[in-house]
């Protein structure tokens, strides 16, 4: 969320402090709701869906757009503002957020920024997570006296829920396109579809050939059938299967002939 003018230059940890308190008599309440891009992740969406009593399809054909990541191909999901001026969220009133308690991760962590380096490690690949502070004009919160640990702060907005699910998504997210290697429109609709169509990816699972060609064991079987956490991810060993990432699932000996020709 926010500008890029406004990130603060500073690399912080779970150990750093800030100053910051919202609340509905700030002058600023709400204002930090309009004018801005809110990517969304797969649980971002499940909660959401479930929230509003949706069906993914309803939810995603009415709340969100998609948009192709120019470095890594893959489709981005964002949230659709309202067709106005001030581009205002469409789950945001003068009382607040109608969906607070459900709200995106972006959201849960704002002013708080929180990004993800791939680094080398002892054992090979690394992911370091950092922070940074959104300090936008508009914003009120900083002159507040309430003082926070970045750490206290997630907490309080129970954001590392959301980041223990999102964890290995938000991996593959980081993989970049080799000279020439963009996913193809096909892989683009599969990871489309198990990052952010769970009720599709559930029906692809169960009413295709899907487990007449892949070995899943009989306990993951039962969890997918009813725990959209488990699909989600699940998902994430499909999406880095069909980008030939890993062997993140084994074929059935007997696969070749489910297989469309």
């Amino acid at each position: 969320m926010g500008k890029m003018d406004a990130v603060v230059p500073s690399k912080l940890t779970l150990d750093s402090k800030l100053k910051f308190r919202c609340h509905k008599d700030i002058k600023c309440f709400t204002k930090c709701c309009s004018n801005i891009d809110i990517m969304l992740t797969p649980y971002d969406i499940l909660r959401l869906r479930d929230r509003l009593g949706m069906t993914s399809e309803e939810f995603l054909t009415k709340y969100t757009y998609a948009k192709i990541h120019e470095k890594t191909s893959h489709p981005l999901l964002l949230l659709q503002m309202n067709d106005d001026e001030e581009r205002r969220c469409p789950f945001v009133s003068e009382e607040g957020c109608k969906v607070y308690t459900d709200r995106p991760a972006n959201c849960r962590y704002y002013p708080v920024g929180q990004g993800t380096l791939k680094k080398d490690g002892k054992d090979g690949p690394e992911l370091e997570e950092f922070y940074f502070v959104i300090d936008e004009p508009h914003c009120y919160g900083f002159d507040e006296k309430k003082t926070w640990t970045i750490a206290s702060w997630r907490e309080d907005q129970e954001a590392d829920r959301y980041d223990e699910i999102n964890k290995e998504w938000k991996a593959l997210m980081l993989r970049k396109n080799l000279p020439g290697k963009e996913l193809a429109e096909k892989k683009q609709m599969q990871f489309f579809m198990a990052s952010y169509d769970l009720d599709k990816f559930r029906r692809f699972i169960f009413e295709s050939n899907f487990l007449n060609i892949f070995d899943i064991d009989e306990e993951t079987i039962e969890k997918l059938k009813t725990d959209d956490v488990e699909l989600i991810k699940f998902g994430v060993k499909y999406i880095t299967y069909v980008m030939m990432l890993e062997e993140s699932l084994q074929l059935k000996k007997d696969a070749s002939k489910y297989k469309k020709k």
